[in-house]
């Protein structure tokens, strides 16, 4: 398949209630977010989350791509596992479609090695509260008097 300048794959990571959309097309290695470099993110901290997938699998996969990612929802920590799992998924997807599927694997495998959850989404959310108690387990104490 000959390479175009609108080759482009969208795929969304989630964590809790936080959504991140992530648009990989043909670039030169630019990965933004909500607009600005992914070396700005904050929290400081949790930067290194973000870039796991990059060292992972090394700067070269990622040098004819650009990633656009757009992050809504859930708090900071939330947001930065999701755009992990976004940025993952999307060099997954752009490699299906336009390169091989060789090399779609050799991504994958070393991918889900790692960690799990850079592919696939924790089921995991917040329990709703239910009546005769203060949260979704806790009761109130029981009085006799």
């Amino acid at each position: 398949m000959e390479p175009s300048a609108k080759d482009s794959v969208q795929v969304f990571g989630k964590k809790k209630t936080a959504i991140a959309v992530a648009i990989c097309k043909r670039g030169k290695g630019l990965i933004k977010v909500n607009g600005r470099p992914v070396n700005q993110l904050e929290p400081e901290i949790l930067r290194a989350k973000v870039l796991e997938p990059v060292q992972l699998l090394g700067q070269a996969r990622f040098a004819e791509v650009d990633i656009r990612i757009r992050v809504k929802g859930g708090g900071p920590t939330a947001q930065i596992y999701a755009i992990r799992q976004a940025i993952a998924k999307s060099l997954v997807a752009y490699y299906q479609k336009y390169i091989d599927e060789q090399s779609k694997k050799e991504i994958k495998n070393l991918l889900l090695n790692y960690d799990r959850s850079l592919l696939v989404a924790d089921p995991r959310r917040c329990e709703p509260k239910k009546f005769g108690g203060r949260s979704a387990r806790a009761r109130f104490q029981k009085s006799y008097r």
